[in-house]
């Protein structure tokens, strides 16, 4: 998992059904614009507002409608153990390269908790496996300690997606891991300087939108081409953080909406973002244009 991957939108309908014609317009989007892979049903998904056979189909869908031509990850994370390693065992691998899974949520383990849990996922998965650690959203930090002790236990486990903004744990984890084993951005922001540092891409969020100039930006930082890196860094830095001013995945979905690409419309208790977020966002959008 090298490059530049992405976290899918799930687009809705406005009566809230999932609207696949929109998702299959995404994917041919980011696919023309060459990025590496995609994630299905991921938290920029909103997984957790769909239903078993919603996602079943979700997972389908996007692995018939990208048909080998890029990879595709699957989001299976939980905090049930036993139910993610029943998941895991009954779910369809054809046409999934890996999948993403985050570390528990909300029942806040402890290290050696979250270590047994992955152990336990990697036990089943017919896949690889990259790891997930976002404290914003799970409530605890999964440490670099943690990690690295998976990272060395199990090949199973090929790289973490990190997301905790926490500077020295990224150090931490480039400068430690074993070789089989990849860091990745979990934040669109910060990818060119710590790709500069060994991370290896990133699964990014704003790179549905513009997944040609986003793509070429990694893989200029990738090649330490640092001119081009930093040129298109900026170029979507001020977007970049303004979708993120009334949080995850409204900002995208609002972005989209005025691309043309799909509905602005979340599912409870998620809403979209507010007017003066989706007029700043269409502003910055138009001047991108420019």
């Amino acid at each position: 998992m090298k490059g530049t991957g992405l976290a899918l939108i799930t687009p809705f309908k406005k009566d809230f059904s999932i609207d696949f014609e929109s998702l299959s317009n995404l994917i041919e989007h980011v696919i023309s614009g060459g990025v590496e892979y995609v994630v299905a049903l991921g938290t920029t998904g909103e997984s957790v507002t769909l239903n078993h056979d919603e996602k079943k189909k979700i997972y389908a869908f996007i692995r018939e409608q990208v048909k080998g031509r890029i990879a595709c990850v699957a989001g299976l994370g939980g905090n049930n153990t036993s139910e993610l390693i029943e998941t895991i065992k009954a779910f369809d691998f054809i046409g999934y390269d890996a999948i993403l899974s985050v570390s528990p949520y909300y029942n806040k383990p402890s290290q050696e908790g979250i270590y047994q849990h992955y152990m336990a996922v990697a036990n089943v998965s017919a896949k690889p496996i990259i790891l997930y650690n976002v404290p914003g959203r799970t409530g605890s930090n999964m440490s670099a300690q943690t990690t690295l002790r998976l990272a060395n236990a199990s090949k199973k486990f090929i790289a973490v997606k990190e997301a905790s903004g926490n500077a020295e744990q990224f150090m931490d984890l480039i400068h430690q891991a074993p070789d089989h084993f990849s860091v990745i951005s979990g934040d669109d922001n910060i990818t060119v300087p710590f790709i500069s540092m060994g991370m290896k891409g990133v699964i990014s969020v704003i790179g549905q939108a513009y997944p040609r100039k986003f793509s070429d930006m990694v893989r200029a930082a990738l090649i330490e081409d640092v001119a081009t890196a930093r040129h298109l860094h900026f170029q979507l830095y001020d977007i970049m953080k303004a979708i993120y001013l009334d949080g995850n995945p409204g900002g995208i979905k609002a972005l989209l909406n005025c691309m043309g690409i799909c509905e602005n419309v979340l599912r409870l208790p998620l809403v979209p973002v507010k007017q003066e977020v989706y007029n700043q966002i269409s502003e910055l959008m138009n001047k991108m244009k420019k």
